[in-house]
């Protein structure tokens, strides 16, 4: 009896490729559309679900920190700073939706590109960690990383074209 083969390394590194970028495209995705819904909530009614979800917890324990954090970030929630995030994260998930759909196309020059941004986006999560200390944004640039490592793996995998 001849044990099944698993697949070859180069076709699990490319599956590993594919699953990592389609997880960062609909994590782009959700990016995208929370921006957008972001731009139709009213700055109200963050508040006052963060009053919701905070009530239990602040019962329980006045002094608990995450919960006072959620409650005073949310009663801060400007219009202006509503705008901002609102955009950022709609120009941040449809630049990575537009890298990673070309990368995912076998366009050769969306795979520099979107190493690139990538790594754009690692430096301002690196700096958003310094100033949160959110272990979040260290997890996803770890995942970037894994990601990056993964795209320049497909990279140098594709065949070269003469005079292109």
């Amino acid at each position: 009896m001849t044990k099944p083969q698993s697949a070859p390394p180069a076709r699990r590194l490319h599956q590993a490729f594919e699953i990592g970028v389609g997880a960062k495209i609909l994590f782009a995705l959700l990016e995208a559309l929370s921006g957008l819904s972001l731009l139709v909530i009213k700055t109200g009614w963050i508040a006052g679900f963060a009053r919701w979800i905070t009530a239990s917890e602040l019962g329980e324990d006045p002094g608990d920190n995450l919960a006072g954090w959620v409650l005073r970030a949310a009663e801060g929630f400007s219009i202006d700073t509503q705008h901002f995030w609102a955009m950022y994260l709609i120009v941040h998930g449809v630049v990575k939706l537009a890298a990673l759909s070309a990368l995912l196309s076998g366009v050769r020059w969306a795979y520099p590109l979107s190493i690139a941004v990538l790594f754009g986006f690692i430096g301002l999560q690196l700096h958003r960690f310094l100033t949160t200390h959110s272990p979040f944004m260290l997890a996803l640039s770890v995942f970037d990383l894994v990601v990056i490592w993964l795209i320049w793996q497909e990279y140098r995998t594709l065949p070269r074209r003469s005079g292109a």
